[in-house]
Parts: structure tokens; C-alpha cells; sequence
């Protein structure tokens, strides 16, 4: 299958320094394979996504000659296609309904802080009785097992589901749809073979993979990229303050992108068109901090 790959900004702010490392790296990807590049909007999380700030990233994009070869979608507008996947689930019995509260699956495990949530002790499932008449506020998927994956640049890697995540959201108490669900569907619907994505995405892909198994979607090829770190150390973003990226000077925001994937940037050049092939002309399909 021909290479498509996709950047996949969640519209919360406008880019900056690090969410603009992920698009260039994936954009880099898709040209040094001759591929396609495509552009998604997260949008899933409808409350956390300002109005506008979808065609602000996109503006951007287009200022720094990011251009997608296809028109880009948005997750908002695709939930008939989540529905359609959580049907398919829970007819197969891989989902079911929960009408557990964070407290009480607080009160029945203790807090966890891995991927931000509870380890799920698997209350509401069906062979342990279900919600026993409550209300059903979410929908979560059966975990099973240990997937091993391997990542292009950080390896080989395992996580046992049962034991480190538990059965996850599929669909929230709000009636928004969770992002593992979304993105597995998105993957698979617009045939993407290559995610290329930050580093912290990494944890989430055991679960992806058990997904698209249980759909019977194909598994893309997963490159990590590293992450750029704020001044106290931690993953710069929106949330501790990063600002949005200049775009005055494309070539020069394009050029300290390259230099924190740890690649070395063509010299400027009076066009950007020319300078992104040379660009992609440098990329090494995975292996960063050689500076070549």
C-alpha cells in the first residue's frame, strides 16, 4: 500500500514550538516516501476546542508550505462512524456499558496517575453483574492481554492492558467520544500506513492496536518523535503556556523544528517550495541526534 500519513492537531491553540516539531516530522515522513500527507482535526473534545482556532492551525500550516494533498477532515463531524465501531464492539462483546463515577472506582482501586486516569477494576462487567440496573454513563472496551509493538525509533515495546490500563473509555459519561476510539476509526477510514506523532502519544498505542484488532483494521507503522520540553523540563504545550509559533520567517521556525529532531536544515533558500525537498532530502526515516 502506497505511504499516507497524517498530522492530527487537537484544535485547543494555535501551534506552537512543539506541536509544530510533530507536523514537520510527520509532513518530512510522507515526502521522503513519496507519499501523501493529510490533515485531521481533533475536535472530538469539543469543549476544550475554541471556536476559530481550527483555521488558525491551518492558516499557519499553509504559512510554512505544509499544504495536505487531501482537504483535511474533522472529527466533529464524524461520529456516525464512532457509533458505527461501538456498535461493532459491543454486538461482539468487547464493550459494554458502566455506570461507574471516578469516585467509586477511586474508592474501589486508589488513585492511578498512568495515562491520567483509574486502572478501571472492571465493576460493570457483565459477568460480574453489570450496572445491576443503573444508569449506563459510559462505554468501555474489554481489554485482554499484552500487546507488543515496535516503534520505528524508540523500539520494541509491551504493555499488559489488563494491568496497566484497564478496560478504557470508549465513550464519556458527556457523550463525547473518547480519543482512542476516534483515532483507531480515522486511522483505518482514511487508510493511513504511517502515524508519525510526539513522543507522549507512545502509551496510547497498545491500546489503539488492541482496537484495531477488534475491528479487524489494519495496524499503521508507528514513529515517535521526540518531545521539546518547556524551561521546568516538562512537555512544552498549551497547557504550561507555549506561545504560537511566529510565522514571519517560515524558513526560520522550520529550521529550529529540524534542529530539535536533531537534523541539520538546508541553508535558506530564496523559496520555501525548494527548501522543504531539500528538507525531506535529509530526512532519515527514524533516526534522530545524528545531526546529519
Amino acid at each position: 500500500m502506497s505511504y499516507r500519513g497524517r498530522f492530527a492537531p487537537s484544535p485547543t491553540g494555535p501551534l506552537h514550538d512543539g506541536s509544530l516539531v510533530a507536523a514537520l516530522a510527520s509532513w518530512l515522513d510522507a515526502r521522503a516516501h513519496g507519499g501523501q500527507w493529510l490533515v485531521r482535526i481533533e475536535d472530538v473534545d469539543g469543549p476544550r476546542c475554541p471556536p476559530g482556532t481550527d483555521d488558525v492551525i491551518l492558516g499557519q500550516l499553509a504559512a510554512l508550505g505544509l499544504v495536505p494533498d487531501e482537504a483535511p477532515v474533522w472529527q466533529s463531524r464524524r461520529g456516525d462512524l464512532y457509533q458505527a465501531a461501538l456498535d461493532r464492539l459491543i454486538a461482539a462483546g468487547l464493550a459494554y456499558g458502566c455506570a461507574c463515577t471516578r469516585a467509586e472506582i477511586a474508592a474501589a482501586m486508589g488513585p492511578r496517575a498512568k495515562h491520567g486516569e483509574l486502572i478501571y477494576p472492571g465493576t460493570c462487567r457483565p459477568e460480574n453483574g453489570g450496572t445491576q440496573g443503573r444508569p449506563v454513563r459510559a462505554w468501555r472496551f474489554r481489554v485482554q492481554g499484552r500487546i507488543d509493538w515496535q516503534d520505528r525509533r524508540l523500539g520494541a515495546h509491551s504493555q499488559d492492558l489488563a494491568t496497566e490500563v484497564g478496560d478504557f473509555v470508549l465513550k464519556r459519561a458527556d457523550g463525547l467520544w473518547a480519543y482512542q476510539l476516534a483515532v483507531v476509526v480515522d486511522d483505518a477510514e482514511q487508510a493511513i500506513t504511517d502515524v508519525v506523532r510526539g513522543e507522549d502519544l507512545a502509551d496510547n498505542t497498545p491500546r489503539q492496536i488492541a482496537l484495531q484488532r477488534a475491528l479487524g483494521l489494519p495496524t499503521p507503522r508507528y514513529l515517535h518523535t521526540p518531545l521539546v520540553l518547556a524551561a521546568d523540563g516538562h512537555k512544552l504545550s498549551k497547557q504550561n503556556g507555549a506561545a504560537a509559533i511566529d510565522i514571519g520567517a517560515p524558513q526560520e521556525r522550520l529550521r529550529e523544528a529540524m534542529a530539535r529532531l536533531g537534523l541539520s536544515a538546508p541553508p535558506v533558500s530564496p523559496a520555501l517550495g525548494p527548501w522543504l525537498a531539500e528538507a525531506a532530502a535529509r530526512w532519515p526515516g527514524g533516526h534522530f541526534g545524528s545531526g546529519s
